[in-house]
């Protein structure tokens, strides 16, 4: 069965351009499209589309508006079209806060450059809405996190490293709002463009206790804080000298994306070994289940985002099918599963 979508957007040639490109592949069928969020209203209820893409900018109700409403009423998977811009990037994060599975930026102003890469990475990212539990999510989510006691006994040389791709966004929110302000360096890989980690460690860091930044080059982990690989770099921790630090790399892709969470947990299986917990979170692919592996090889403790809490339920159902999970539980237990694998890991040394 092809997968139904509604496209909505206020640019006719825009609406044109998404349709044809999305039906290219034969999976996916355009049932209508919307200038509007008063018109997609009508046509989401008259159609029932599968999924739904949406702009931001758009007459009568904006995006981000509809998006909230849709969301608290009638929770649908919708694929965020988003500006390259840093207004592009904010509305985005919030976008994806709202409940957006995902998003797609637009490689120009009218999509000239580059249509071929845009047009296969909207696609993909519309096949794995389809997949995605959105209505669990919105069922499942707490507004109000209780926060975990502070680590008292965690290693000096201690790290947290997470990976994740499509609903990180949300997913490691939950994770770090959770963590105590005392917790150990935390790495983070999550799948997004350039242009976007910046703002989403900047949004994370106006929303945690912990400490939240994209990471540089060579910048020493510090305890408290959060780093979020740079999109378009591999991020690795080196441990030069009994000295954590951020070690940031150009190479080629791994799993198919750059940054790696397979990247970021082998360095960590390496430089930290069983003093490190690791965490794979929601996100379509294999990306990750193999560094996993190596960490918890090494003696690191390891845990997966449960079927029944991920978006899409692809990166951890890989982990625990090779084995690089010791457990597998919902998006609001896993800060509490990492520390006590600190702790636990502390008392056996």
């Amino acid at each position: 069965m092809s997968i139904r979508v509604l496209v909505v957007d206020d640019s006719a040639l825009i609406r044109e351009v998404l349709s044809s490109t999305l039906i290219k592949d034969g999976d996916i069928e355009v049932v209508g499209t919307a200038e509007d969020p008063l018109v997609a209203r009508k046509k989401i209820k008259e159609l029932r589309p599968d999924v739904v893409t949406l702009d931001i900018e758009m007459p009568n109700m904006n995006g981000l508006e509809f998006l909230s409403k849709l969301m608290r009423l009638r929770p649908l998977p919708v694929v965020m079209v988003s500006t390259l811009t840093q207004k592009g990037a904010s509305e985005t994060m919030l976008a994806l806060e709202l409940g957006a599975v995902d998003f797609v930026a637009k490689p120009g102003h009218d999509l000239a450059g580059g249509l071929e890469q845009f047009g296969a990475e909207l696609r993909t990212k519309v096949r794995a809405a389809a997949q995605s539990d959105v209505l669990g999510r919105a069922m499942g989510t707490s507004a109000h996190p209780k926060k975990v006691a502070s680590i008292a006994s965690a290693d000096a040389g201690a790290v947290i490293a997470i990976g994740a791709s499509t609903g990180g966004v949300d997913a490691i929110r939950a994770v770090l709002l959770r963590l105590p302000a005392n917790c150990p360096p935390i790495v983070i890989a999550q799948h997004m463009p350039p242009e976007f980690t910046q703002r989403f460690a900047e949004r994370l860091n106006q929303q945690v206790e912990i400490s939240v930044m994209e990471a540089e080059n060579r910048m020493a982990l510090k305890p408290g804080c959060a780093v979020i690989a740079k999109g378009g770099y591999h991020l690795r921790v080196d441990n030069g000298g009994g000295v954590l630090k951020c070690r940031l790399s150009e190479d080629d892709a791994v799993s198919g994306h750059r940054p790696s969470a397979d990247v970021l947990f082998d360095s960590v299986a390496k430089s930290v070994g069983d003093k490190a917990v690791g965490a794979i979170l929601t996100g379509m692919g294999k990306d990750g289940a193999k560094g996993l592996k190596s960490m918890r090889e090494s003696g690191a403790y390891t845990v997966g985002q449960c079927k029944g809490s991920a978006l899409v339920y692809g990166m951890p159902r890989a982990a625990a099918e090779l084995g690089a999970v010791a457990d597998e539980v919902p998006v609001e237990e896993i800060a509490a599963y990492l520390v006590n694998g600190l702790a636990n890991q502390k008392n056996a040394a």
